[in-house]
């Protein structure tokens, strides 16, 4: 007897097969997340009332600058993570689960890109 229903044995999935890497990797970005988070919230409050060179001084410094990229590649991972959960849970239509799942898949990956293009500009003088 298996522990798959008939829709995971024609997709080939089951129990511990897809679910269990998506709940660990949301786990781990959100384990990130909490350092860098602290990170960023007490580096901005740093930076309250300082005028547009020092933050850009403070984004091309290398410390800031490749943890604000892991801060962002990280933090919209995390997001996209969830938000397939979310979709996978209460989206019941099929289509328009898989057009949501990849409209978030894309919007993330376009926005994390965005923001990272910014930070690295900054960062080498662009």
């Amino acid at each position: 007897m298996s522990g798959r229903t008939a829709l995971g044995r024609v997709r080939g999935l089951g129990a511990a097969k897809d679910g269990t890497h998506h709940w660990w990797v949301q786990r781990l970005t959100s384990i990130a997340l909490v350092p860098l988070t602290l990170w960023f919230v007490v580096s901005v409050v740093r930076l309250v009332g300082a005028d547009h060179g020092a933050v850009a001084g403070w984004i091309a410094s290398p410390v800031p600058a490749v943890l604000l990229v892991l801060f962002i590649a990280v933090t919209f991972h995390h997001m996209q993570l969830g938000l397939q959960v979310v979709i996978e849970d209460y989206v019941h239509n099929e289509a328009a689960k898989i057009g949501t799942i990849i409209l978030v898949k894309f919007a993330a990956a376009l926005l994390g890109l965005g923001a990272v293009f910014a930070v690295l500009k900054i960062a080498f003088g662009g």
